[in-house]
């Protein structure tokens, strides 16, 4: 961890920099080719992009969730795709080892991944459980010094580029929920695994997902996160919080992205012999987008600092989540209203991320599902 506010604003700075003169010229480009260029992805693991918060022992900055958020508001002033890119080595590709992994399990993978030297892979997701992440399908069954995985997993994110994959599966068939369920690292190159076609999206080109497909896949035994069954479960719901703020907090970057670009349009934009930034309605709708970033941004914070104390903030995480991601819609929404026409043309970039972010309601917990763990937590909290 830094907790040192001078040298992470030389952090923060040099990501800020590495933004606006390298990603964001680039966006156009991966957002045509469907790839981010292999050269970028050499200066993103120079820059330890890929190790953010993974232990300081293992070769990463282990950045508080304050400091975690603060540079995911910096990196997220560009297209998502980047930052997905490095996502899952920062959250649920490598948190589930760093939190319940055996000391071996760590030491082998933990600097690999900081270094970007490989890509984590978070495989929860089915054709038939979402939302519902404890009726998931896929089994593994227990053959000696192994298990033996079978079943697919869909809509993984970074599947194409992963070297290792957190894979959940249901290992006791007699138990129901979350219980039953156990967590493995499952290396790519591994008989009987094999990955679907990259799925075409909506949005976030350059960040790519697929269905992951497990054929009587053989697993080490050593290779269960933990080194027991039955946490796999419990592991996936413990980062849950953090990318819950992690995401909220890229919510909050890629609106002042969206609210800058339509503040400089209206400024250049005339209309009746004037800027249009003059018009009432359309300061209305940078007046609303602005008090909405900075409330925001002002959540994000305080329970970031909240889980950095200790305290539980699995109600205050799902707040962060649904309130941010709804607001980079509107905002999304209303920056394509200020561009007008212009707003339709994938020309600028208001289109584009008109597109990207409307995701940010769906992972992580759709926003449905935020509603819910929120009234949870208040009615238990009530009931004590």
């Amino acid at each position: 961890m830094i907790r040192d506010e001078e040298t992470l604003s030389i952090l923060l700075d040099s990501i800020s920099r590495f933004v606006r003169e390298v990603l964001v010229p680039a966006e156009a480009e991966v957002a045509e080719l469907d790839a981010i260029p292999p050269a970028i992805v050499a200066q993103m693991r120079e820059l330890g992009l890929f190790g953010l918060s993974i232990p300081e022992q293992y070769g990463g900055f282990e950045l508080t969730m304050e400091e975690e958020v603060r540079v995911a508001f910096e990196i997220a002033r560009t297209s998502p795709a980047f930052r997905s890119l490095i996502g899952t080595n920062n959250g649920i590709g490598s948190q589930g080892i760093v939190i319940d992994g055996t000391p071996e399990q760590k030491a082998h993978y933990l600097p690999k991944l900081a270094a970007g030297e490989i890509i984590g892979s978070f495989a929860l997701t089915e054709a038939g459980s979402g939302s519902d992440a404890a009726s998931l399908r896929t089994s593994a069954v227990r053959d000696g010094d192994f298990y033996v995985i079978n079943g697919s997993k869909r809509y993984i994110t970074n599947a194409p580029e992963a070297s290792i994959f957190t894979v959940m599966a249901r290992t006791n068939p007699t138990l129901r929920g979350a219980g039953a369920i156990s967590a493995f690292i499952v290396e790519k190159d591994t008989p009987g695994l094999s990955l679907g076609k990259i799925d075409k999206k909506m949005g976030q080109q350059g960040a790519h997902t697929c269905d992951v497909i497990f054929d009587n896949v053989r697993v080490p035994a050593s290779n269960i996160i933990g080194g027991k069954e039955g946490v796999g479960f419990k592991t996936a719901m413990k980062v849950l919080d953090k990318g819950r703020l992690h995401i909220a907090a890229v919510c909050v970057g890629a609106a002042e992205r969206m609210l800058d670009d339509a503040l400089n349009y209206a400024l250049d934009r005339k209309q009746f012999g004037q800027p249009i930034a003059e018009f009432q309605l359309i300061q209305a709708m940078l007046a609303d987008s602005k008090a909405e970033i900075y409330a925001a941004r002002s959540m994000v914070l305080d329970a970031a600092r909240k889980r950095d104390n200790g305290d539980d903030v699995s109600t205050e995480a799902s707040c962060c989540k649904l309130f941010a991601s709804e607001m980079c819609g509107r905002v999304a929404d209303r920056s394509v209203q200020i561009h007008g026409g212009a707003g339709y043309i994938s020309e600028y970039a208001a289109e584009r991320f008109y597109r990207d972010v409307r995701l940010f309601r769906i992972y992580e917990g759709t926003s449905q599902i935020q509603q819910i763990v929120i009234a949870r937590n208040m009615i238990k909290a009530a009931r004590k």
